[in-house]
């Protein structure tokens, strides 16, 4: 595409960078509500937490720390990250997700730089990418351990941490644990919640690094993902963002669209970029090619 005085123009985006589940593939496979189940089996059967206080509790960790994961942390439970994606992800139906050709395709005609970004475990992401048939797609993957590179499982090493009670199962009426329900239900000005070591989605801080890792510019990358606080938190960095799974934008997302198959009809400068191939306007500095760590 040139102007009008006959110069090339330069495309809007350098990167495209991809939120995994829910947004490769759409809700319905069930992936999400069996990730659900496990995290509440893993509360009750390895952390030994009252079953009836189960669901308000995930929510509350879920709304103030992003994920399940990182709000137990928080708030005093200590266990081996590796074993809790293990627990997790281990039973999921992924027989449940099928090859995506049109997909693939799709993503190896757009000339920019892919990248993915979950909260998951490199595991889970390179099976899930395998069962979609999307291997060879993307150029790294940033996920938990990337944020996470040290498994921290003692008080010492959590210099943000509460001090935990040990490395045993703990119950919520444990006095090492904080009563984030409790806190919730009367509230006391003078108590805050306590930090997680967990670097995660939906924090800033954690888009943040992600972007520094993979030397992604914010400003000339478009972010999909189908988590309404996630794409708010990318907007906040500069990011330009994608809802995906809902046809009707929310505060925060550039554009909203039911599936990932919609880049291109959604995106007119998606489409324009394929007359741009030939341009090299990836020139600055390349990251590896595995951003996992």
């Amino acid at each position: 595409m040139e102007d009008f005085y006959g110069q090339v123009q330069r495309p809007k985006y350098d990167c495209l960078l991809f939120d995994l589940d829910d947004t490769l593939y759409p809700l319905s496979a069930g992936l999400a509500e069996a990730v659900r189940q496990n995290i509440e089996d893993y509360m009750v059967q390895r952390l030994g937490i009252e079953k009836s206080i189960i669901n308000d509790l995930g929510n509350l960790l879920y709304k103030n720390y992003g994920t399940t994961m990182a709000g137990l942390r928080a708030i005093g439970y200590d266990f081996d990250y590796d074993e809790y994606h293990s627990f997790v992800h281990g039973r999921l139906p992924y027989e449940n997700l099928k090859p995506d050709p049109v997909l693939r395709s799709l993503l190896l005609s757009l000339p920019f730089r892919k990248v993915i970004f979950t909260n998951a475990d490199k595991i889970h992401a390179t099976k899930v990418l395998s069962r979609l048939g999307l291997e060879g797609c993307f150029e790294g993957i940033i996920c938990f351990e990337t944020l996470n590179p040290v498994h921290k499982n003692a008080a010492s090493d959590d210099e943000d941490d509460i001090e935990f009670v040990g490395s045993k199962p703990l119950t919520s009426s444990n006095s090492g644990i904080f009563d984030i329900i409790g806190h919730f239900a009367q509230p006391n000005p003078g108590t805050t919640l306590p930090k997680t070591p967990i670097v995660c989605k939906p924090s800033v801080d954690a888009i943040e690094k992600a972007l520094k890792i993979a030397n992604i510019n914010p400003h000339r990358t478009l972010f999909f993902e189908d988590s309404v606080r996630n794409i708010q938190a990318g907007k906040r960095v500069g990011l330009h963002t994608v809802l995906v799974g809902k046809s009707q934008r929310v505060k925060g997302a550039d554009y909203a669209f039911e599936s990932i198959h919609n880049i291109k009809e959604a995106i007119p400068e998606l489409s324009e970029a394929d007359k741009l191939a030939e341009v090299n306007y990836n020139s600055g500095v390349p990251v590896e090619t595995s951003v996992t760590a």
